[in-house]
């Protein structure tokens, strides 16, 4: 690893100033802000997205693959809060990872969470498209107006300021969280067993029934979208160094947020499912809103669910631009990339990712931008349970103010269905799959070939893993 300050910006500037240009303001949050960042990364998987799986595995197979994944990602979230609690930084899984595993890992990792948080919304954004068309709003029909305005609106509000933005995210959360409780008591008396299970079930499928119309193998293909009703979860330690206290706000936000996600995707895989039907839930691109009919419940739902993704769309805009901040300041992507602005915003971290993502919006295609996502996210979550491990076997003395439950047992539980998650996208989409891992590995090429020569060794992740090393030499 480079020793120089600032290699990337000239040796001649002192190392203070390079990084008082790239400083968050800390002591934004606490632990009920977490929380609701944490329900927001995700509360747009609620409203649309997950039922494409119905039409991958059938009502049991997305019922089967989402207790699996729920399981997968408390496993997750308790090990990323020992993480957390332990390493407080904005470049969360890449921070964790690179204490672990080396500046390669610790890219690789960054990387993947990168491609998830660049992708998500906009996939996202496809979705507030398509209800931005339903309620007829402004008369709009196409919808790259609408990927325009929420990208060029929302990065505007985090350029803002965080503390600005994570109140706002809050309110706009609290709403959606409102919606589904509107959703849940009309739907009840609409609900009708039978919907459940009208896909017709495929005879040359291993399995196949009225509950697993695709079979066996339905299960597995449901998996990316099973993920999308806790996806980015994962990203509440992205705001450690914004938090007040973070090694106990941290943790405790991440795992209140993990616990009501896993309340509300049961209801709307249930109660979706069991008013609209499985058949038309499963191509349906506002199901909450077609669920209800024509009621005065479904209008109210209706944009309130736009709300909802609007919330995931807002705070995953916030989670991509600290993970492009953090990978920036340690100068394993261009340091321009991580310089503030006078409210403590990063510029370039917010900008530059959005055009990327404004850029894929464009394609329309909701439910392969989703399985882009699920990919990245996927292999980021294989990489972190691994650094757990790493760092349970190899520091086991290691500061932990908050300790997993389980230990290694509960992180290598999520490894497993992670790595298998990783597989299932090539199920669902292999084009997708495959040109996802083809911009990790062009990442992986540019720091094999730049960037692992240019870091900032004052820069917050590159100390915790110096003093890391330190310590072991001295033992």
């Amino acid at each position: 690893m480079s020793t120089d300050a600032i290699p990337a910006t000239g040796a001649d500037t002192p190392a203070d100033d390079y990084l008082a240009k790239r400083t968050l303001r800390s002591g934004s949050a606490g632990w009920v802000l977490l929380a609701g960042l944490g329900v927001s990364y995700v509360i747009s998987g609620d409203y649309s997205g997950w039922n494409f799986g119905l039409a991958e595995g059938g009502f049991g197979g997305l019922l089967i693959a989402a207790i699996v994944i729920a399981g997968m990602y408390l496993a997750m979230v308790l090990g990323m809060a020992e993480l957390s609690s332990a390493l407080p930084a904005a470049g969360g899984g890449y921070t964790f990872a690179r204490r672990a595993l080396g500046p390669w890992g610790g890219f690789a990792t960054g990387t993947a969470v990168l491609i998830e948080y660049a992708i998500a919304p906009a996939a996202i954004a496809t979705f507030i498209g398509a209800y931005v068309e339903s309620l007829n709003l402004f008369g709009i029909t196409d919808g790259w107006w609408v990927y325009l305005a929420v990208y060029a609106l929302f990065i505007g509000i985090h350029l803002g300021g965080a503390g600005e933005a994570l109140k706002a995210m809050f309110v706009i959360t609290a709403i959606a969280l409102v919606g589904l409780v509107v959703f849940a008591i009309a739907a009840v008396g609409r609900f009708d067993v039978a919907n459940l299970t009208n896909i017709a079930a495929d005879p040359a499928a291993t399995g196949s029934s009225s509950f697993l119309p695709f079979g066996y193998m339905g299960i597995w293909a449901a998996i990316p979208f099973a993920i999308w009703f806790f996806l980015a979860v994962e990203g509440v330690p992205l705001a450690a160094e914004e938090a007040s206290e973070p090694e106990k706000n941290v943790p405790k936000g991440i795992i209140v947020a993990m616990l009501l996600l896993v309340v509300t995707g049961a209801v709307v895989l249930v109660l979706v499912t069991g008013a609209l039907g499985a058949q038309d839930a499963s191509a349906s691109g506002n199901p909450l809103v077609e669920a209800l009919g024509d009621s005065p419940a479904a209008k109210v739902v209706n944009y309130i669910g736009l709300a909802g993704l609007i919330a995931s769309f807002f705070s995953i805009v916030y989670a991509y631009s600290r993970q492009t901040f953090a990978l920036s300041r340690a100068g394993y992507l261009p340091t321009s990339l991580s310089v503030t602005n006078s409210r403590k915003a990063p510029m370039l971290a917010l900008i530059v990712p959005g055009l990327i993502g404004f850029a894929l919006s464009l394609t329309g295609e909701g439910a392969m931008l989703l399985n882009m996502a699920v990919f990245g996210a996927a292999v980021s979550y294989v990489l972190m349970m691994v650094s757990h491990i790493v760092l349970r076997v190899r520091e086991p003395n290691m500061p932990r103010p908050y300790r997993t439950p389980g230990g290694i047992i509960t992180t290598s539980f999520a490894l497993v269905i992670a790595a298998a998650s990783v597989a299932a996208t090539f199920l669902v989409d292999q084009k997708a799959a495959l040109f996802t891992l083809g911009v990790f590995c062009a990442f992986m090429a540019y720091f094999g070939l730049y960037s692992r020569k240019h870091l900032v060794a004052k820069s917050p992740d590159e100390e915790f893993a110096a003093l890391a090393k330190a310590e072991q030499e001295l033992e």
